[in-house]
């Protein structure tokens, strides 16, 4: 998709319970329901690899490659803006009005 700057990864609940602690640090929690935010994603295998960019203790950003089984996931949204994200009302733009003669 052009313009596409990441992916929102939701997973069944009884996958994050099986997960447990070790996906906690990934998971983003908002209203549309905890998820994980990727740049890039590979659904080509048994696993589903994530590409997640982060900043460790010095600030520096990480590259981190997470990876989880396929059947885990629920659902794969792409998202243009990570801000924009979610479920709710879209607006559209104003389009200018054209003058007429």
């Amino acid at each position: 998709m052009n313009g596409n700057t990441g992916y929102a990864v939701f997973f069944f609940p009884q996958a994050l319970e099986a997960l447990g602690e070790a996906i906690k640090p990934y998971l983003t929690d908002q209203p549309d329901g905890p998820h994980i935010f990727c740049r890039e994603i590979d659904t080509g295998g048994a696993f589903t690899e994530m590409t997640l960019v982060g900043k460790n203790a010095e600030g520096h950003e990480v590259q981190v490659e997470l990876m989880i089984p396929g059947s885990m996931i629920r659902m794969i949204v792409s998202a243009q803006n990570e801000s924009l994200f979610g479920f709710g009302p879209r607006v559209a733009a104003a389009t200018p009005s054209t003058p007429t003669a």
